[in-house]
């Protein structure tokens, strides 16, 4: 990496620089709707929903390698095609599923929604992902690679508030780092447009556009299901209104609360059983929906009753395009990234089998995905699961791994010493609804964090979500839309292991490229 990671940056803050500087990020984040709602012990008594505050952002862009920034995003139309793949494979997925199910309840309901569909049979065959592969910059001795953190294929958040992240870095080094004392470091920043929210929102369109006129004589929508006070509503909002204003003809888009599914739709009592929405605020307006995005629905908290998941079975049922179906969400369980990357016991120089079900073997697009893989180990009785489960076991070994269950969101992983403490509360029977991965070690770098104010100097570690949006027919294959939709870049302290903004660990940043 250039001398721009070695020590001479970010440039150095004397106070009044530092107030100044985040004074300006405090005033643009929020007039540019960088912002989230306040968490409860900040929020107080704001039963009206009326406050908002700056998302957590680096004062700097954080140096990322050129080459791995430009590998991740050249292989994300590779990613989408994959896991288009797998989505179409129920038998793939059955595998799948019956490795973790017996420990993982919730896996279990969503394949139970799934199997309740198929036997009355879809009316809908196009499936809509909007993805995102998230990397860490991995370096050795000899060189520095993007390695795989996790696919995600549901609630892939913050494509909205990251176009605007971009832009803030853009805005401070246009205007305000020249203005520092020790700006030298900040003079020649390489930072890359970042069209994540528009380029999401024209996969939505694609569906919608797919998806054709209603046959009832309503008008057409696309429904956003969020959850119950949800903080993060802007980031929503951005992909929303890129939506809503798209050309050539607008598209309604509404927000409906994953918790008022059945309240608010219903099913046309047709064979195609198109869905419904009616507008709470007019009962008079019918829309028939065409796309369902599910920014909720993706961990057990979603489905606290049976109707959570009798209103995700009707959403499954209907014929509007689901972003994602309920196999393309299990397409996401980390069980499904471990069979990808691990090879046969037999031949470990080899393509795993899985991989190669799917991809050509010897094709460079296979061959680009296999050098993103990192270790990943079942927790099984297999002979690679049972070695996974000594290391796991191991107070020494364990030092150098992750567990992570088949879970959407920050917050949900097990990493070092707390590995061994979290199996012995586990029956071994269900320790296989676990993987077991090796961690990334990316360079060192340093940053500056605005986080509810206060402004957080030390070592960080980032992490760079990919973009793809992909829109495939299940019964065909053929894939309609494929194209990489811009990036992420989250940015945690270095002493954090979780890296969920919205679960309060990271913050929102930006690359310049080194």
């Amino acid at each position: 990496m250039s001398s721009i990671t070695q020590g001479s940056y970010p440039p150095v803050l004397q106070d009044a620089e530092k107030e100044r500087l985040v004074q300006v990020v405090k005033d643009w984040t929020v007039a540019h709707g960088l912002t989230v709602r306040p968490p409860p012990a900040i929020a107080g008594n704001d039963t009206e929903g009326i406050l908002a505050t700056s998302a957590p952002v680096t004062l700097f862009p954080s140096p990322f390698p050129k080459s791995c920034f430009e590998e991740a995003k050249a292989i994300q139309t590779t990613y989408n095609e994959l896991y288009a793949l797998i989505s179409q494979d129920e038998e793939f997925l059955t595998e799948m599923v019956q490795e973790v199910a017996g420990g993982d309840e919730f896996i279990a309901n969503l394949w139970n929604v799934h199997l309740r569909v198929k036997k009355e049979g879809y009316v809908q065959n196009l499936a809509l992902g909007l993805f995102r592969s998230d990397y860490m910059v991995h370096q050795d001795d000899a060189s520095l690679q993007i390695k795989q953190v996790e696919f995600n294929t549901i609630a892939s958040s913050f494509g909205g508030l990251s176009t605007q992240t971009s832009l803030l870095h853009k805005h401070l080094a246009q205007h305000e780092y020249p203005l520092l004392s020790s700006s030298s470091s900040a003079s020649y920043l390489d930072l890359p447009s970042n069209g994540s929210a528009a380029d999401l929102a024209a996969g939505l369109r694609a569906a919608f556009d797919a998806y054709g006129s209603s046959t009832l004589g309503h008008p057409t929508c696309v429904l956003f299901l969020t959850q119950t006070g949800e903080r993060n509503v802007f980031d929503q909002r951005h992909l929303e209104y890129a939506l809503s204003s798209s050309s050539p003809n607008k598209v309604p888009v509404f927000r409906l609360p994953f918790s008022d599914i059945l309240t608010h739709t219903t099913l046309a009592s047709t064979p195609t059983r198109q869905l419904l929405y009616t507008l709470p605020s007019n009962p008079s307006l019918v829309f028939e929906v065409a796309v369902v995005y599910l920014r909720a629905g993706y961990g057990p908290g979603d489905y606290p009753f049976q109707e959570a998941w009798e209103a995700r079975y009707q959403i499954e049922r209907s014929n509007a395009v689901c972003c994602p179906t309920v196999l393309t969400q299990l397409a996401g369980m980390k069980k499904v990234q471990q069979v990808l990357a691990t090879p046969e016991e037999s031949n470990t120089n080899s393509v795993p089998s899985a991989l190669a079900k799917f991809m050509p073997p010897t094709s460079e697009k296979t061959q680009r995905l296999l050098k993103t893989f990192t270790n990943i180990y079942p927790l099984d009785t297999s002979s690679s699961g049972l070695h996974a489960r000594s290391l796991a076991t191991s107070p020494t070994e364990c030092q150098k791994y992750v567990m992570k269950p088949q879970r959407e969101g920050g917050g949900n992983n097990f990493y070092r010493s707390a590995i061994p403490e979290q199996l012995a509360k586990i029956p071994e029977e269900h320790w296989n609804s676990f993987i077991l991965m090796e961690i990334i070690e990316p360079p060192a770098l340093a940053n500056s964090i605005l986080r509810n104010g206060k402004v957080e100097v030390g070592g960080v570690i980032c992490e760079l979500g990919v973009y793809g949006t992909c829109l495939w027919d299940q019964s065909s294959g053929e894939i309609k839309f494929n194209e990489e939709a811009g990036y992420l870049l989250r940015t945690k302290g270095d002493k954090s292991e979780e890296g969920g903004v919205a679960a309060g660990y990271g913050c929102m940043d930006s690359v310049t490229l080194v």
